[in-house]
């Protein structure tokens, strides 16, 4: 087993080049995921920020929507960002009739919370597990957490709302990390993704 661990990016739409780049950048093997056999080679997947019902449309389009849930349910760590985050839970608000998720984190998001793309915004958050201060975060159409299980450590949060949550190898935000230069959301996946190889 290489000690590099392999991440692949889900590049069916969205933030796929600057995910990539982050993971590299934080010691990732990084790839791009558009097929089963793709799926197959890697260690984990990062599912990026877009049309959280376009990419699950294409999910099925492309045969990937349940080997991907097979994965994740078998124990392969994810990472989401915000279209990401809603694909990752397990129960969705204001989703549209034909909504798919992979699931896996036990919780209820609701769509285009925090507002539509011309109320998008940047905060600094506190992160726990993030060394170094808070965190700059990109808030494009983004989710929040309305409800968590018992099994989700919530991460971050912008008042009363989770922004960031962690349930064993899956990780969520409902910000985009890798529109920053600040690498620690995936360092701290590529942490957790090696965690899980041991």
């Amino acid at each position: 087993m290489s000690p590099t661990p392999r991440i692949g990016v889900l590049a069916l739409q969205g933030d796929v080049r600057e995910h990539v780049a982050s993971l590299r950048a934080a010691g990732a093997d990084a790839l791009r995921v558009r097929r089963p056999a793709e799926l197959d080679d890697v260690d984990a997947l990062v599912i990026p920020g877009g049309e959280s019902t376009t990419i699950g449309k294409l999910l099925t389009t492309f045969e990937l929507l349940e080997p991907l849930q097979k994965r994740v349910r078998d124990g392969m760590p994810a990472f989401g960002s915000c279209a990401g985050m809603i694909l990752l839970a397990e129960r969705v608000l204001d989703g549209t009739a034909d909504q798919v998720s992979v699931g896996g984190i036990d919780m209820t998001v609701r769509r285009n919370a925090f507002g539509r793309q011309v109320d998008s915004w940047e905060s600094d958050l506190d992160i726990d597990g993030l060394d170094g201060g808070s965190f700059h975060a990109v808030f494009i159409r983004a989710p929040w957490v309305e409800e968590a299980g018992a099994e989700v450590t919530a991460l971050g949060a912008v008042g009363p709302r989770i922004v960031a949550v962690r349930q064993g190898p899956l990780l969520a935000t409902a910000f985009h990390p890798e529109l920053t230069p600040d690498p620690r959301i995936h360092a701290l996946f590529v942490d957790i993704v090696k965690e899980s190889r041991q």
